[in-house]
């Protein structure tokens, strides 16, 4: 897949995993930052659904007007490369085209199972490290990923 248009660079994406980091990472933060996406994809007419994981639990998902089942698919197979990598879905397929290559060419996984597509992001506890994952799918990968990163940046400087 091409890369969109004013993509951010592998660089920028690497600083907001440093910047977009947790103190501590609950499920009432896991509520509270779902039900914040939720608001956002209303306020917007945007068919996602949303998933929330820690530690391989679901603490919050939704699916809004407009989404389908495939999206829940796609959740599925993006929140797998944040557990693998421990990085966003969407930089992981950076630096694979940033090699000249892509992530379903050179990363020997299953593409039925894995998707370095745009969405899902990791939730970083500081001196812990990735404890889970906030995903969205509905949207083109590099508005998924815009949307997570949105909702964490208003959610961690709440």
């Amino acid at each position: 897949m091409a890369q969109a248009q004013n993509a951010p660079s592998v660089a920028d994406l690497e600083a907001q995993e440093q910047r977009l980091v947790f103190r501590t990472f609950t499920h009432d933060d896991a509520w509270a930052l779902g039900s914040l996406l939720v608001e956002l994809g209303r306020e917007r007419r945007a068919p996602i659904a949303i998933d929330i994981h820690r530690a391989g639990q679901q603490l919050f998902h939704a699916a809004l007007q407009g989404s389908t089942p495939d999206n829940d698919a796609w959740i599925a197979r993006k929140r797998r490369v944040v557990e693998r990598y421990g990085s966003a879905s969407y930089l992981v397929g950076s630096r694979f085209r940033a090699k000249g290559t892509t992530f379903e060419d050179s990363s020997r996984l299953d593409p039925d199972r894995y998707a370095a597509h745009g969405g899902s992001f990791p939730v970083t506890v500081e001196g812990v490290g990735v404890v889970g994952s906030v995903t969205v799918s509905g949207l083109p990968q590099i508005e998924d990923h815009r949307l997570v990163v949105e909702a964490l940046e208003r959610f961690l400087t709440a």
